[in-house]
């Protein structure tokens, strides 16, 4: 079986997004009551990290989130996803970044799906981790390997950091809100992460 992998490079700016949004005390509190390493709360502690440890630490921070904040937890995980997008972005390389300002200069109905895949390619570690598809007029947006979930599971979706990236992407390339469901998800017992992206009414 192939091991879950997350680009070590999302694992970094998500240690920072999350310092920012909650605060160093609050992080350390956070990763005390977990028993995890207070190293943690430095993105540079994960440079060293290869994507698949990069995983198994994303999986097991936002379930300490969770466990920290309970079902506060969603509310922040979506604004650090959000934040992250534009983090991402501003961190990839100057083709990923020349193809982003060509993307938003497309007629807004092509923007859409252009800008769920350049997501779908920064999220994945290898090719075809995060896959889009058209569903009618409707999209959606497959993460196979959906590291939030590793080891995880739970009742309801949990990948809310992944929910606040497709937002942020999308409001990113539309200058639109959209409406987004995770319809399944691996820590519900799902073979794969899926979020379907309301375009039709």
């Amino acid at each position: 079986m192939t091991q879950i992998e997350l680009p070590s490079n999302i694992m970094r700016e998500f240690v920072e997004a999350l310092s920012a949004e909650i605060g160093h005390d609050t992080f350390t509190a956070v990763l005390s009551k977990a028993g995890l390493p207070e190293d943690w709360a430095r993105a540079e502690h994960f440079i060293a990290l290869d994507n698949v440890r990069s995983a198994q630490a994303y999986a097991r921070l936002q379930s300490a989130l969770r466990a920290y904040y309970g079902r506060g937890a969603r509310g922040i995980l979506l604004r650090i996803g959000a934040k992250l997008w534009e983090r991402l972005l501003n961190d990839s390389p100057l083709g990923v970044r020349v193809h982003a300002g060509i993307i938003r200069r497309f007629p807004k109905p092509f923007r859409r799906k252009q800008a769920l895949d350049l997501l779908a390619r920064t999220l994945s570690a290898r090719r075809g981790d995060v896959t889009t598809h058209t569903l009618d007029l409707d999209l959606l947006l497959v993460d196979q390997a959906s590291a939030a979930t590793l080891n995880q599971s739970d009742d309801a979706p949990i990948c809310f950091v992944t929910l606040g990236l497709i937002r942020e992407c999308l409001y990113w390339a539309t200058g639109e809100e959209h409406d987004i469901e995770e319809r399944a998800c691996r820590a519900a017992g799902a073979r794969q992460c899926e979020f379907k992206i309301t375009i039709g009414g």
